[in-house]
C-alpha cells in the first residue's frame, strides 16, 4: 500500500477522507512498480497564491500543485513527491462546472498523482495521453470523463 500523509492546513466540507484519498492514490498508482509516499497538503487561497507565484510564476490560487521529488543520485527514497490543493478553488470549479465534489477531488488528486509520475500537459499531445490515462482510471472508479461532463448553466 502506498503511504499517505495528509496535511489539512485548511478544512471545509466536502473534502474527502483519508480513506478516499488513498483510494484514489493506490487506483492511481495501480501500475506504478512499487509503494511509495505522498504528501498531500489541503490549503487556503493564501498559500496557494504564495505557492503558484514562487513555483509558476502565475498569479492567483490553483486547484492543485505537484511537487515531484527530486533526489541526488544515490539518495533512494520512497517519497514520490507532494501535492497541493487549494479546497475553495476545487469547490468552486466543481459548482461552476456542475460536477460532483467528489469527482472533482478524485480527478485533481488523480492529475496530481500523474505529474509526480512525470506526466504532463504542456504539449497537445503529452496532454492527449494524460488525459487519456486520467479517464481511464476514473472509469475504474466509476467516475465519468472530467473532460466532456462540463455543462453550462
Amino acid at each position: 500500500m502506498n503511504e499517505l500523509d495528509i496535511q489539512l492546513v485548511f478544512e471545509s466540507e466536502g473534502q474527502p477522507s483519508q480513506q478516499q484519498f488513498q483510494y484514489w492514490v493506490d487506483t492511481a498508482l495501480a501500475d506504478y512498480s512499487h509503494n511509495t509516499e505522498i504528501v498531500i497538503r489541503i490549503v487556503d487561497e493564501q498559500e496557494s497564491a504564495e505557492l503558484n507565484q514562487q513555483y509558476r510564476h502565475k498569479q492567483g490560487p490553483t486547484n492543485i500543485l505537484s511537487f515531484p521529488v527530486d533526489l541526488p543520485e544515490g539518495v533512494e527514497l520512497d517519497l514520490l513527491g507532494d501535492l497541493v490543493v487549494c479546497a475553495s478553488v476545487l469547490e468552486r470549479e466543481a459548482q461552476q462546472q456542475n460536477k460532483s465534489l467528489t469527482d472533482h477531488w478524485a480527478h485533481i488528486i488523480i492529475h496530481g498523482v500523474l505529474h509526480l509520475l512525470g506526466y504532463d500537459h504542456i504539449e497537445d499531445s503529452d496532454a492527449e495521453e494524460m488525459e487519456a490515462l486520467e479517464i481511464a482510471i476514473l472509469n475504474k472508479l466509476n467516475i465519468n470523463n472530467p473532460y466532456t461532463e462540463v455543462i453550462e448553466q
